[in-house]
Formats: C-alpha cells, sequence, structure tokens
C-alpha cells in the first residue's frame, strides 16, 4: 500500500469534495495536483499526485520530511534542537478551497498545503499556519482583518543563454515601450493565464532594471494573498518556459544595479471600514492605523530576517536604489522602508494602504506577512506614537538630524539582521521557538555559503535559486 492510499478513517468531508474534485479534474484533462509550500529559506517546494488521489491526499496527507525546514537555498542543510536531522516525517495537506488548474502547465492543477504533524497536530514550523494564527488573534484580539498583496518583480533572462548567465531577453529603456513589444506575447498569455486561474490582475509592465517587469494583483486576506504571490510566481515561470526564456525572482541577478522587490501592501480592517482612511491622523489614518504602522517602523531592522534573507539581498538593499533602507516612513516616499499610499481622490476608503518596501522574493511570503502583521499589532497595541516623515530620499539627510529623527540604516547584513531578530521578543513569540530558531539558523548557515564571495559572485550563487 502506498503512502497515499486511502486506510479506515481520514476527513470524511474533504475526503468526499475532493473525490468529487477529482473527477472534475480528470474531466478537464488534468492529470496530477502540484502541492506546494514554501521553506524557511524561501524555496517553493512541491510533491505531486495524480489526480485519481487527491482524495487519499485530503484524507492522510502525503509525507515529506521536516528537515526542509532547515535547508538552505543551495539545498545544504543546517540543524537547531529541534529540526534538521533525518528522523520524522509530516503530511502536506491540500486546501481544497485554493485548487486551482494551471493554465500555463497543462495537465496540473496546484494547490497551497498545511503540513501537519502524524499525530495529526499543526507542525510548528509552517509558516501557513503561522500566518493564519497571526490573523486570527488580530480578529479575536483586536477585531481587526486584513488585507494584502504581494508585488513580485522578475527578470526574463534568453533562454539559450551561456550556463547561469543572464541575457536580457528584452532591451529598451526603463518602463519602455520597446520592452513591452519585445515580450507582447509571452505577457499577453501570461495575463491570459492568470486570468484563467482566477487572478485579479491591476498591472503588467516593464520595470527599471534591464530585462525586468513587475506584477500588481489584487488584495485578498493575508493567507490567500500569500498563496497567490506563490501561484503568480509558478504561473511566470511555466509561462516564460513556454516561450523558451529563463525567469529569475532573486533579490539580485548581477552585482550592482537595481534588484527584484516583492513589496507587501497591507491595510486594516474593522467592521468593513478602513483604518487607514478617514481617520483624524496624517493623511487620513486612524489612530490605531498610525500606531501600527509605527510598530511596524520600530521592528524593521528585525523584520529584515524575514523580509529580505538571502545574502542576495543585501546587493539590493542599497541607499538611493527605492528599495527603502531607511527606518523612515513617508507618503508616497519611494525611499522610505514604509511608504503610505493614500489612493486617488474618491477611492480613499478603498484604497489606502501600508508599503512595506524592504522585502524581496527570497522570502517566505507567509512569515513574511505573519511577522508585519505581529510587529504592526504590537505598536498597535502599546499605542506606540508614529514620529515625524520624511520627504526626499533620506540618504542625503545629514547624519545629525537623522539620527535626531531616528532614522537608521536596516541591517546591511544577515549576521545583522539576525542580531536584531535574536534581540526582538515581539517576533520570535509571533513565530514560536521551533521556527524562531530555524529561521536563525538558516539565515547563519545562508551567510557562511556567501563568506568570501565578492557581490559578483554572490549574485551568481543565487541567481536561479528563486
Amino acid at each position: 500500500m502506498s503512502e497515499c492510499d486511502p486506510v479506515p478513517g481520514g476527513r470524511p468531508g474533504e475526503v468526499e469534495r475532493a473525490t468529487a474534485l477529482s473527477g472534475e479534474l480528470a474531466g478537464r484533462g488534468v492529470h496530477g495536483v502540484v502541492l506546494a509550500y514554501v521553506d524557511t529559506a524561501g524555496i517553493a517546494r512541491v510533491k505531486t499526485v495524480p489526480t485519481a488521489k487527491l482524495a487519499a491526499a485530503a484524507a492522510w496527507g502525503v509525507g515529506m520530511s521536516p528537515v526542509f525546514d532547515t535547508f538552505l537555498a543551495d539545498d545544504s542543510i543546517v540543524t537547531t534542537d529541534v529540526l534538521g536531522s533525518p528522523d520524522g516525517d509530516l503530511r502536506l495537506y491540500p486546501d481544497l478551497d485554493r485548487l486551482t488548474v494551471l493554465a500555463a502547465q497543462p495537465g496540473w492543477a496546484w494547490a497551497p498545503v498545511d503540513r501537519i504533524t502524524q499525530e495529526g497536530v499543526p507542525h510548528t514550523a509552517c509558516g501557513r499556519t503561522v500566518l493564519r494564527r497571526t490573523v486570527a488573534e488580530a480578529a479575536e484580539r483586536h477585531g481587526i482583518t486584513f488585507r494584502a498583496a504581494v508585488e513580485i518583480e522578475w527578470v526574463v533572462s534568453r533562454g539559450d543563454a551561456d550556463g547561469d548567465a543572464f541575457v536580457p531577453a528584452v532591451s529598451g529603456p526603463a518602463y519602455g515601450a520597446a520592452r513591452q513589444v519585445g515580450l507582447s506575447d509571452c505577457a499577453a498569455d501570461l495575463l491570459a493565464a492568470l486570468a484563467a486561474q482566477g487572478v485579479d490582475v491591476e498591472q503588467l509592465h516593464p520595470e527599471y532594471a534591464a530585462g525586468q517587469f513587475e506584477i500588481s494583483v489584487g488584495a485578498l486576506d493575508p493567507v490567500a494573498a500569500a498563496d497567490r504571490s506563490v501561484l503568480v510566481r509558478q504561473t511566470i515561470r511555466a509561462v516564460a518556459r513556454r516561450h523558451g526564456l529563463r525567469v529569475s525572482f532573486a533579490p539580485a541577478v548581477l552585482g550592482q544595479g537595481v534588484g527584484n522587490g516583492g513589496h507587501l501592501h497591507l491595510s486594516a480592517w474593522r467592521d468593513g471600514t478602513n483604518l487607514h482612511a478617514g481617520g483624524a491622523g496624517r493623511y487620513g489614518m486612524t489612530t490605531e492605523a498610525e500606531s501600527f504602522v509605527a510598530g511596524v517602523l520600530g521592528h524593521l531592522p528585525a523584520l529584515t530576517a524575514m523580509t529580505a534573507p538571502s545574502p542576495a539581498s543585501g546587493l539590493r538593499l542599497r541607499p538611493s536604489q527605492w528599495a527603502g533602507v531607511f527606518t523612515a516612513w513617508g507618503r508616497e516616499t519611494r525611499e522610505a522602508a514604509l511608504r503610505i499610499v493614500t489612493g486617488t481622490a474618491g477611492i480613499h476608503d478603498r484604497a489606502a494602504n501600508l508599503e512595506v518596501k524592504p522585502v524581496d522574493l527570497a522570502a517566505n511570503p507567509y512569515l513574511a506577512l505573519a511577522s508585519v502583521i505581529a510587529a504592526g499589532l504590537d505598536g498597535l497595541a502599546s499605542s506606540t506614537p508614529l514620529p515625524e516623515e520624511i520627504t526626499g530620499d533620506p540618504a542625503r539627510l545629514d547624519p545629525a538630524d537623522a539620527a535626531a529623527r531616528g532614522v537608521r540604516r536596516l541591517p546591511v547584513s544577515l549576521a545583522e539582521s539576525v542580531a536584531a531578530f535574536r534581540a526582538d521578543g515581539v517576533l520570535r513569540t509571533a513565530l514560536g521557538p521551533v521556527l524562531a530558531d530555524a529561521v536563525i539558523a538558516v539565515r547563519l548557515g545562508e551567510a557562511g555559503v556567501a563568506e568570501g564571495l565578492d557581490d559578483d559572485g554572490v549574485a551568481a550563487a543565487y541567481r536561479w535559486k528563486y
């Protein structure tokens, strides 16, 4: 009997539903289901099952070792007191609510998973579970819900490039029409695939760096937003491959220049009202929204252990490159780490949100969102005052003025990020001790991998990992 074969017990409601879904999928020519999650290092890991085994997966899960919680991006393994050994097993349970037929991968469907122990309880290092718990606690303790979205930037390389070199698939100015025309067919196929998968796309455009594009999608609850981020990247890869192209979501593919971001957009709501609009605070924020932003601002150095977790992240987080590398906030100030987005007149109540900029796509989106929310809620619970905003580029501030205003540089290395995270009891408590230790071990492991490499070497080492 295989590990997916049904045996007495299971989850009858989910099994019945999965059985019906597997029949529908088979009727649509779907032969297999991708079961996906993101590990501590930010790598999307998968297992797949035949469509006929979906009901068994829903009942009993699919086995996968917990050792992946301490995998590095290069597939080497570090350890903690709990994780990193060859012992044990977890079960991957597909979320049938998020099951999606993959338009760019004929014959396949996709679903995010929750990782559950063999005893039937949530795995303590499952980022999706941690985010769900954080959101639930916000609703229970504060009556607050959230809407979130993850921006996705990537670069497109010629598929026939020599070895692992990055060779931009298109040329032309930033945001230029030449680039849009150059990848017109591929971009149109991407939009068609995402529409077929029910993804609400707001924008798709060429970006600043060579061969770079960005896509913005509609906001959802945080767990669904993180799921969507993983699905969109899966789709971008698949569409590009069908066009003979190669893509990278790495924070930086070259030692110098602008990198790929994964900015988080987040708004807090109560009883259907956006707390970032219509208030008496700055730019329409309510008092609670201001304190939420202040909480995120105060925890930013430690947050980089989740939001900028790769050695390549440091190549992106450089001043005066719109990456947001200073602890500062401002309205529509793209050099500040926190950008207040008010939206256009007439839609403030729907569009106002907080953008967190020092985030890239090496981040596990579940951990990044859970940590940012926990930081904001800490500020809200403490009624933390929001300091003075900045305008322009904080790198141009007089050092004494910057210090007086609390504007400081974010960590420039993973070791500094880890030190800040170790000292941050709020974030470590939000993740729980097992996952917090895994974050520390993996970040220090990645730092060890990159030790001795120059900027070009770091970029090359991580270019095709994410």
